[in-house]
């Protein structure tokens, strides 16, 4: 894989060293401060090795997500910086790139954005002027040639380690890389991706992902999260895009006494599979609001402890 610019983010240091990476997700708060920012994510602080912030989630205006970023890296918590195109032009995109390399930040995920109908605005204009390959594509260029698209010069060029979402699936026969390997040329150095519960699933994709060389060019982070309910996975099996949550886990949960330990024991034992699985370099877990149960599953999973 491509040594990318140095400095180094923590996230980029612990899979070069070929250890199973654990990240995490936050959304920034609706406030103008800073401690709120720290209150929701200082329980992950050297438990996961980054924390993604999201950039106008569910298209709901939030505290700046550059901001919370930079609130983040400042207290020592490697931030992934999530930047969609639905509100930026490609000009405020690449001037947010250097800004953020500037304040330490070298983690970016490069999102579309959900449509602003799915928001509490829905009549504000929605830009993508650019789509999320155009934008990896510039921001790969800016750190790679120390250029803009319009070849004026960089100096010095932005350190950043670019990441793309994916869905992971059972990949039939005739299944094809191409998607893959096109976010892949366009920059994509690592991939997180949406929720995946079922074992075998993930085992059948990465030995894909390895089959095809995949996984010497991009590392692999799982998506998974602690369940809350039984009815909480229902309605993911049913309503989130490429989410299948086998019926062995949801009947686990509704025989459980208390649901949510249950969950957080499920989600850890996932994540020890998953650090078993040659080709899946790591887990990102998601749960709205629920930073806390991410860090007690991550710890719960003994993973932190394997490490040398």
């Amino acid at each position: 894989m491509n040594q990318s610019s140095s400095p180094m983010s923590q996230l980029e240091r612990v899979l070069r060293a070929n250890q199973f990476a654990i990240t995490a997700e936050t959304s920034p708060p609706d406030s103008a401060s800073a401690d709120e920012v720290l209150d929701r994510v200082n329980c992950l602080k050297g438990i996961a090795d980054a924390v993604n912030v999201t950039d106008g989630a569910s298209a709901r205006v939030h505290m700046s997500a550059l901001a919370a970023a930079t609130i983040m890296a400042r207290a020592g918590i490697d931030p992934v910086l999530q930047f969609t195109t639905r509100d930026r032009n490609r000009l405020a995109l690449q001037g947010d790139t250097l800004g953020a390399s500037a304040l330490g930040i070298h983690n970016i995920l490069c999102l579309t954005g959900d449509k602003m109908t799915a928001g509490d605005q829905p009549d504000a204009a929605e830009v993508f002027d650019i789509d999320s390959g155009e934008l990896m594509r510039n921001m790969r260029d800016m750190r790679d040639l120390g250029t803009y698209p319009s070849g004026r010069e960089i100096k010095p060029r932005p350190a950043l380690f670019l990441g793309g979402a994916e869905v992971p699936t059972d990949p039939e026969a005739d299944w094809s890389p191409a998607r893959i390997l096109a976010k892949i040329d366009n920059g994509a150095q690592f991939f997180q991706t949406q929720y995946c519960f079922d074992l075998g699933i993930v085992e059948r994709y990465c030995h894909r992902l390895v089959e095809e060389g995949i996984t010497e060019k991009a590392y692999f982070l799982i998506g998974i999260g602690p369940l809350a309910s039984a009815k909480s996975a229902r309605w993911m099996d049913a309503n989130l895009f490429g989410v299948d949550i086998p019926e062995a886990i949801i009947k686990r949960l509704d025989g459980a006494e208390d649901q949510k330990a249950e969950g957080r024991k499920i989600c850890a034992e996932l994540l020890q599979g998953f650090s078993e699985i040659k080709g899946c370099a790591g887990a990102h877990l998601m749960a709205p609001h629920q930073e806390a149960a991410c860090a007690q599953v991550i710890q719960e999973s003994g993973l932190l402890k394997q490490r040398v």
